[in-house]
C-alpha cells in the first residue's frame, strides 16, 4: 500500500492523503481582500487531488505585508472574503489551510515582476502604490541599499502577537482548519529567531532563549485563540546556511519549546534571512531540505512536512516511507501540473483508472483511454 496515499490525522483533522500545496504568493489581492483569483488558484489543487490547501502568506497587520498584492486578514471583512475559498476546498475533501505571516524589515517590497526591491516614490506615480515604512527587531537592512527598518518597541512587539492571536481566530471564522505561521525565510518572526537580524539586548534578543522568545509567544497568543482540535504548524528555516546565523541544532530546540505550547507540527524549510545571493553553504538539489525534516522529527519527536524540489513521485513516497517526514508539499510543481496528486497515485499504482477524479473529469479520461487504446492510435 502506499505510504504517500494513506490518510494522516493531526489533532482532530484526517488527511485524505500527505500530499499538501505550500503557499504561494500570488501578489493578486486588492487591500488585503481575496477575490476570485484566489478562488481559482486555490481551488484548482483542491481539485487536483491533495488532501492540503495552504492559501499564500497572509499579513496579521496592514504594515506586515510583504507587497501591496499580499492577502490579509487584519480586518473581519477580509476574512468574510476567504469563505468562499475555504468552503470550496472543503466541498473538494481537502483541508483548507491558512499561513499568518508578518514581513518584518521585508515589508514595503515590489512584486517580482516589479523588480522585488523596496517600493518607492516611482512605484506611486506608476501604481498608486506607495512605499511605508519597515518594522523589525533590530534597525539593520534586509539587505543592500534596502531601507533600515524601525526597531520594534516592547508594545509594538506585544500588539503584533496579539494581531497573530485575532487572525488566527478570524481564519477559523472563515472556515479554515489548520493554522501555519510563516517563521521562515527572513519574515519577521524568523529575524526574532536569527542573530544575524535580531541584534537586541533586551528580553527578545540576546541569548537562544530570548530570540525564542517572540515565536514562542506568536503561538501560546494562537493556541489560545482557537480550538483545540486545529493543528497550529510552524513554518522555520531549519539552517540560516550561513556561519553566523540559525543551524539545525538551534532549531531542533526552537520545535521542542513550540511543541511545549501547542504546535503539533513543524514544515521544515532553509535559508533566506537576508541579501539576495544564495549562501556558498547552500546546495540546492532534489529533496535537499528532507534532511532537516527528518532530523527535527525524530530529535523533537513531532510531526513535520517536507518541502523543497520535490518533484517525483516515487522519491515522495520514500521520503513518507522512511519516515524523514508526515507529509510533503509542492508548490512550482504544481503551478506546473496541478493535477500532480492524481498522476503520482497513477505512477505509485494507487489508482489506474480515474477513479480518484471528480467524476466530471475522471469519466471523460477513462473513456478517451478506451477509445484510444480500441483505435490503436495512443499507447
Amino acid at each position: 500500500m502506499s505510504q504517500l496515499f494513506s490518510p494522516y490525522r493531526l489533532c482532530g483533522i484526517e488527511f485524505k492523503n500527505r500530499i499538501a500545496v505550500s503557499p504561494m504568493s500570488q501578489y493578486r489581492a486588492l487591500n488585503g481582500f481575496a477575490n476570485s483569483w484566489h478562488l481559482a488558484h486555490l481551488g484548482r489543487f483542491a481539485m487536483g487531488g491533495t488532501a492540503l490547501v495552504f492559501t499564500e502568506a497572509t499579513a496579521v497587520t496592514e504594515d506586515g505585508r510583504r507587497t501591496h498584492g499580499d492577502l490579509g486578514i487584519w480586518l473581519d471583512e477580509q476574512a468574510k472574503a476567504l469563505i468562499p475559498v475555504a468552503e470550496f476546498i472543503t466541498s473538494q475533501k481537502a483541508v483548507p489551510g491558512i499561513q499568518l505571516a508578518h514581513a518584518g524589515r521585508k515589508a514595503s517590497e515590489r512584486r517580482p515582476w516589479h523588480g522585488e526591491t523596496p517600493v518607492d516614490l516611482e512605484d506611486e506615480a506608476q501604481r498608486n502604490e506607495a512605499p511605508w515604512e519597515a518594522a523589525a527587531p533590530s534597525a539593520i537592512p534586509y539587505a543592500e541599499s534596502w531601507p533600515t527598518p524601525r526597531e520594534m518597541s516592547s508594545d509594538e512587539i506585544n500588539a503584533t502577537i496579539l494581531a497573530f492571536g485575532q487572525a488566527a481566530r478570524r481564519s477559523i471564522e472563515a472556515g479554515f482548519k489548520i493554522i501555519e505561521v510563516y517563521a521562515a525565510h527572513g519574515f519577521l518572526i524568523h529575524q526574532f529567531l536569527s542573530p544575524i537580524a535580531n541584534h537586541r539586548s533586551d528580553e527578545w534578543g540576546g541569548s537562544e532563549s530570548n530570540r525564542r522568545r517572540f515565536a514562542i509567544a506568536v503561538a501560546e497568543e494562537i493556541r489560545k485563540s482557537i480550538p483545540e482540535s486545529v493543528p497550529l504548524s510552524f513554518r522555520l528555516s531549519a539552517t540560516d546556511w550561513l556561519e553566523e546565523g540559525i543551524e539545525v541544532e538551534q532549531s531542533v530546540a526552537t520545535a521542542k519549546a513550540l511543541k511545549d505550547v501547542g504546535v503539533d507540527m513543524i514544515d521544515c524549510s532553509t535559508g533566506g534571512i537576508g541579501g539576495k545571493e544564495r549562501p556558498r553553504r547552500m546546495v540546492i538539489e532534489e529533496g535537499f531540505q528532507i534532511p532537516y525534516s527528518a532530523r527535527i522529527r525524530k530529535e523533537a519527536e513531532m510531526a513535520t512536512m517536507g518541502v523543497g524540489f520535490l518533484w517525483d513521485a516515487k522519491r515522495c513516497e520514500e521520503i513518507i516511507a522512511n519516515g524523514s517526514a508526515d507529509m510533503i508539499a509542492l508548490a512550482r510543481e504544481l503551478l506546473d501540473d496541478p493535477n500532480w496528486a492524481f498522476h503520482a497515485a497513477k505512477t505509485l499504482g494507487v489508482d489506474q483508472n480515474y477513479e480518484m477524479w471528480p467524476p466530471e473529469s475522471g469519466w471523460w479520461l477513462m473513456k478517451r483511454d478506451r477509445l484510444l487504446n480500441k483505435l490503436g492510435i495512443r499507447s
